[in-house]
Order: structure tokens, then C-alpha cells, then sequence
């Protein structure tokens, strides 16, 4: 019987042949925490007696969701963690280097291996054919110090993408339309494995927004294949030794499957307070929603194409005055990137405040926390009540396209009018 791809990155890290639903220890080859989650591991690891890293140069320790410090609480987090660093020789990824997710991507992660992160949306690795999982701080902190985890080998559904993507409509549209077609909860605990013509044409960005959100359906992980695209990516940060052709066998067994073909979406936005609340832009309503913020950055839109899609849209034209919008990049070198390409300029000129690299205004601590009432339209990945840092605030989820037409009209707007 054929494996799955969840099945052969577990099995090769349990020495063993595994199913679906089996409990197995694994080896851990990288791990991440943050400056939210982060302290409670370190914490934990105080408790046990256990302040050392197995793998040193795979453990990397994050400030990104609050950085630069807004208080005094956070500061004394932060030098906790830095403190940590310094102590097991753990890599300090400190502020304005970028989001977790991004920077593991660009730099640590290779196909085949298991990364677990004391943050759900470690799942955005699996674009490059990893095994990549959010777990609780004391599980990543017992993973940091002894290198191993256990796990319970996850089921897996089936994606078969085919198809291309019509103008205005992005990889964001494709997952916001999966999880309102699935549910919230509709693949909870599983592998959700993506595959087909469209997604052998995908770049890893673009698989890396899909990755991102599989945790938004409640999935353990979102597996890509490892191929040329890979390769490539791994080549541009200077990897490409790390490549190797990874993917499900023919005959591998799903729980279910699904066949989705780009030629038929349309963009597609999240209401609040539910990811899978989700709408179409053609759909009665929908762009008679006023918006006062639009948010566009965070690990799943932050990256260069992303702000290539938006700088395209405003270059020429100002924000609507009643509009605020804000650009978080998600790594100092998509920052840098974005500044030779003069896409900041083109922002800043549009009307944009531009934050440091890093989480910005997505969990509610700083960089954008909305008033009472207000409503924001943001290409992050979640809009429960509270997220921005108020439960009287309502969130909007889309593509970048969808938030810089936005932000021109102060409506919710369509992007194919502006391209």
C-alpha cells in the first residue's frame, strides 16, 4: 500500500514504517518559538531542569510578534529569550529580522524534515515538503531540549488543484475558498496534501500562503510535493544542496479528496469573526462594507510578491482619506527587496505607513490595534473577535489585490477594476 507524504516524512524520523492513526516518537530537526510563546517554554524548561538545546543550530528563537517592545512586561520577555539564546547556543532571531514562519523558510527548513513551533501557523513549512506542526510551549520545549517529539500520524485529504488562476485572483483566494468550503473544522487533525497540475506551476510563495492557513481548517500540517519549484526556491536562498524530489506515492490512501479548478474562483473574503465565513466579491453586500484600516503583510501575505501585487494596484493613487493603510513585510530581506524594487516608495507615496518586519498589528498587541466599531480588511490569517487587540472591532480576510483596491475605494472593492 502506497504512503502518503505526512506517512514517509514521519516513518523516516520514527525508523520505522507507519499508518495513519499510529503514536510514534520522532526525531525533531528544527524548532521554533516566539517572543508570545516563547517565555513559557524557557519557563518550563527552568522547571524540569532541562535548559539546553539538542540541536542548537535549529533551534531558533523568534521576536517578531511584539517587536520593538511596547511594554515593559514584553521587554522582560524579551531578555528572557535572549538570555536563553545565549545560554544553550540556540540561533537569536531578534527584532526586525522578520516573522517565524518566514524567516524558517528562507534559511533553516529543508524537504523531509520535521519542524515543530510553539505557534499553529508552523504549518506554512510544509510548502517545502516538510513535516511542519504547531505545538503547545512545553511540548516544543521538552522537543528543543531532548530532540524528539511524539506524534500521533495524522489522516490525510487529498487536494487535486488543476486549472489557472483568472486575473485579480490569487493563491489567498484559493485557500480562503477551501476552508469556507470545508469548515473551520472540517479537517481537523489531518494532513491536508496538495497536489495536481496547478500546484506543480506554483511557486513556493504561493505554496507557502496555502501552507500557512491549513491550520485555519483545523489541519495538523499542509504538505506541498518537494520538486523543481523547491529546488528553485532553496537555490535563491542559497539550499539548493538540500533539495531532494519528495511526494505522496500513486497509490497512496486519503481519508478524502477534493478537486478544485482555479478557472472557477472568483476573490474571495473572509467576514468576521470566522475564517470560514466566507464570501465572494460579486456577491450582494460585499462591497458596501466600509473599512477604516487595511492591513497588508503577516506570514501569509507579507512576501515581495505580495507587495508587488499591491504596489501595482496603488502606484499612481492615494488611499481613500478615510482609510488608514499599513504594510508590515514579513522579513528584512523582502524589506530590502521591496525598497531596490521602489515598491516602498510607491506605497509610501500611496498613502501607507510601512512597519518594521515582523507580526505587525495581527495579534492585537501593537503596529494597529483598531477602535471601537472600526473595521479592517487584513491579508492575515485569522479574524476572530479580539485578534487586532479589540472584541468590538470586526476583521475582514483577503488577498493582497483585494486590500490595496480597498484601500483606494474604502469599501470592500474588486481588484480586476484596477488591473
Amino acid at each position: 500500500m502506497g504512503k502518503t507524504l505526512v506517512e514517509k516524512i514521519i516513518g523516516e524520523h520514527a525508523d520505522k514504517d507507519v499508518v495513519a492513526g499510529e503514536i510514534v516518537v520522532a526525531k525533531v530537526d528544527v524548532c521554533l518559538t516566539q517572543d508570545g510563546t516563547g517565555p513559557l517554554a524557557v519557563r518550563q524548561l527552568e522547571k524540569m531542569n532541562l535548559v539546553k538545546a539538542a540541536n542548537p543550530k535549529k533551534t531558533v528563537i523568534f521576536i517578531d510578534h511584539a517587536g520593538p517592545s511596547p511594554q515593559k512586561q514584553l521587554s522582560n520577555d524579551h531578555i528572557l529569550l535572549r538570555d536563553f539564546a545565549k545560554k544553550t547556543g540556540a540561533v537569536m532571531s531578534d527584532i526586525g529580522e522578520g516573522v517565524c514562519h518566514q524567516i524558517i523558510c528562507e534559511e533553516y527548513l529543508n524537504p523531509g524534515e520535521i519542524l515543530v513551533g510553539a505557534d499553529s501557523h508552523t504549518c506554512t513549512g510544509g510548502a517545502l515538503g516538510a513535516f511542519s506542526t504547531g505545538m503547545g510551549s512545553t511540548d516544543v520545549a521538552v522537543a528543543i531540549a531532548l530532540g524528539k517529539t511524539w506524534l500521533r500520524v495524522p489522516e490525510a485529504f487529498k487536494f487535486h488543484i488543476k486549472g489557472k488562476f483568472q486575473k485579480g485572483v490569487y493563491a489567498k483566494d484559493l485557500i480562503l475558498h477551501i476552508i469556507g468550503k470545508i469548515g473551520a473544522d472540517g479537517a481537523d487533525y489531518k494532513s491536508m496534501e496538495f497536489t495536481g497540475p496547478a500546484i506543480d506551476e506554483m511557486e513556493l510563495e504561493d505554496r507557502m500562503t496555502i501552507s500557512n492557513m491549513a491550520v485555519e481548517a483545523g489541519a495538523k500540517c499542509g504538505l506541498m510535493p518537494s520538486d523543481g519549484k523547491t529546488k528553485a526556491y532553496l537555490e535563491k536562498h542559497r539550499r539548493g544542496d538540500q533539495w531532494r524530489e519528495l511526494k505522496a506515492d500513486p497509490d497512496a490512501v486519503y481519508e478524502k479528496a477534493f478537486e478544485i479548478d482555479l478557472n472557477e474562483l472568483k476573490p474571495t473574503i473572509s467576514f468576521p469573526h470566522t475564517v470560514d465565513n466566507t464570501k465572494t466579491i460579486d456577491e450582494p453586500g460585499v462591497k458596501d462594507v466600509k473599512i477604516d484600516q487595511v492591513s497588508i503583510g503577516t506570514c501569509t501575505n507579507g512576501r515581495i510578491e505580495d507587495l508587488r501585487i499591491a504596489a501595482g494596484i496603488l502606484k499612481g493613487k492615494r488611499r481613500h482619506p478615510a482609510t488608514r493603510l499599513i504594510v508590515t513585510p514579513a522579513s528584512k530581506s523582502i524589506y530590502l527587496e521591496a525598497i531596490r524594487e521602489g515598491l516602498i516608495e510607491t506605497l509610501v507615496e500611496a498613502g501607507a505607513v510601512i512597519n518594521p518586519p515582523g507580526c505587525g498589528p495581527c495579534v492585537g498587541v501593537h503596529q494597529g490595534i483598531l477602535g471601537d466599531g472600526e473595521a479592517c480588511l487584513a491579508t492575515q490569517n485569522r479574524n476572530f473577535q479580539g485578534r487586532m487587540g479589540n472584541t468590538d472591532s470586526f476583521i475582514y480576510l483577503s488577498s493582497p489585490a483585494v486590500a490595496a483596491a480597498t484601500a483606494i475605494v474604502g469599501k470592500i472593492a474588486d481588484p480586476r477594476d484596477f488591473l
